[in-house]
């Protein structure tokens, strides 16, 4: 079993990173601009295809006239996990129940952009590891820990465990996350859009915290809600040198 990584900066990311191997590169034919993904190939077998081709292999998703068979990517397993090693300002971000796949790649690219360490999901109901969400997440599967739980609230616990606090986001919560302190282990609890976070992984949350908003719209995507809260934690730690 293979992934199809589908357009031109998760399939250049995926070759750069080498996290997992790279099978056959597929090019359209006559495409301009492809030099360096041919570079960071590295011998990979390229077929040059025409369209209706490159369409039938993307599955519909916007290819740029770019795919890559690669590999499936590695997923940690969140028990033997949380028993390793942990940096003391480390950022885990949580998604409970994201199952849309352009949500679930645009929070990794948000994590993997800010620094954290890794994006911990559920099994069931949550977001396949599609071409559509690694398109979404430009890249950056690639460079950050996918740590797949078979039961969330376990998964929390063993991360409070190592050090971490838990912070659930919740557009009802008193403080917000200008207010609280993210130093820290911290991981970050994502609720799906709708419902939010379920009542049990709730229940394991050390604290909730909402981010404010004063115009007439009144909810956020989930994406941009993690994006804002996870850039917080990074506002709060030193810089990186």
């Amino acid at each position: 079993m293979r992934d199809r990584v589908v357009g031109r900066i998760p399939v250049l990311e995926c070759l750069r990173a080498g996290k997992r191997p790279a099978r056959r590169l597929f090019l359209l034919r006559n495409a301009k601009d492809v030099d360096d993904i041919c570079h960071a190939a590295h011998g990979v077998p390229i077929e040059e295809c025409d369209r209706n081709r490159l369409d039938q292999l993307s599955g519909g998703v916007v290819h740029q006239g770019v795919v890559l068979d690669a590999d499936p990517l590695p997923l940690l397993d969140s028990g033997a996990w949380a028993k390793g090693a942990f940096p003391d300002q480390a950022v885990v971000v949580i998604l409970d129940g994201v199952e849309d796949p352009h949500n679930f790649g645009a929070i990794v690219r948000s994590a993997a952009a800010c620094g954290a360490n890794a994006v911990v999901f559920g099994k069931d109901r949550s977001a396949p590891l599609s071409p559509a969400a690694m398109k979404s997440a430009a890249g950056a599967m690639e460079y950050i820990d996918l740590v797949q739980a078979t039961n969330l609230t376990r998964a929390i616990d063993d991360l409070k465990k190592a050090g971490f606090w838990i912070a659930g986001l919740d557009a009802d919560a008193d403080k917000t996350i200008w207010e609280a302190d993210l130093k820290g282990r911290i991981g970050l609890v994502v609720g799906s859009e709708g419902k939010g976070i379920r009542r049990l992984v709730r229940e394991h949350c050390d604290f909730h915290l909402r981010i404010p908003l004063s115009g007439p719209i009144t909810s956020l995507n989930a994406s941009v809600s993690a994006a804002i809260a996870i850039a917080e934690c990074l506002r709060q730690r030193p810089p990186r040198v």
